[in-house]
């Protein structure tokens, strides 16, 4: 198989395979800081140009809409990629396994022997293990290459999840706007969209396990610095689209 490595004693050690897994379990929180903080500024930015009511809430919807289709395309084609190549590498593992089953077995004593296993008992588990082919794969491809062949992820739900956490955060600092408009509708937009980035800064940092306080600043600054801009860059401009 490629991308093995020798060790110095002839065997072939763990680590044959790259790393191809990635977390995802962070996605929804990310998409919503994305819907957040891309909506926020498109909304202050058009309102700073023309603050009228429908205008902004044309082009909040529409930032909505492609931003959230956007965002589950992308998802959904990452994930499948990722699928795919895990796959790749599972059949590759499952050919190899057929072809020589004793160097599989070799690798895999080598890396309970890493562990601390004397090498006798390490070879008995690693022999009794390949007795069942598909017990055999699913420990080689949780042991060598990191990966859970039951859980290679779902692109459909990847995307579904996307969509609607970036419309999530995309409509907040919008709501004013379907009830006022003018700078009743920007403070309002604004209010939101400090509550919204706080938020997703503090579960950004649970998720992480960083600090919460800093990651709710951190994530308020961004979106801060966001609007800010396009809301200058619309005064300035100051066009009636």
């Amino acid at each position: 198989m490629f991308a093995r490595k020798s060790s110095g004693s002839g065997h072939l050690g763990e680590g044959h395979h790259r790393n191809v897994t990635r977390g995802g379990y962070r996605a929804a929180v990310f998409g919503v800081s994305d819907g957040l903080v891309s909506n926020v500024a498109l909304i202050l930015g058009v309102a700073g140009a023309s603050s009228g009511q429908e205008l902004v809430r044309i082009a909040g919807i529409a930032g909505l809409i492609a931003g959230a289709v956007s965002m589950a395309a992308g998802e959904y084609i990452s994930m499948q990629a990722q699928r795919e190549l895990l796959e790749r590498e599972l059949e590759m593992e499952r050919r190899e396994h057929v072809r020589n089953p004793e160097h599989e077995v070799e690798e895999l004593a080598e890396i309970y022997e890493s562990r601390g296993i004397d090498p006798d008992t390490a070879r008995e588990m690693a022999t009794n293990i390949m007795d069942d082919p598909e017990k055999a794969l699913e420990v080689h491809a949780r042991e060598e290459m990191g990966i859970d062949p039951n859980e290679l992820g779902n692109p459909v739900f990847a995307a579904t999840t996307s969509f609607f956490s970036f419309a999530f955060g995309a409509v907040l600092p919008l709501l004013p706007w379907f009830f006022t408009g003018g700078n009743g509708a920007i403070v309002g937009s604004i209010l939101l969209g400090v509550v919204g980035a706080v938020l997703v800064g503090g579960a950004l940092a649970l998720a992480t396990s960083r600090s919460i306080v800093r990651g709710s600043l951190r994530q308020l600054v961004i979106a801060a610095a966001a609007a800010a801009i396009t809301f200058g860059i619309g005064s300035a401009v100051g066009v009636g689209v």
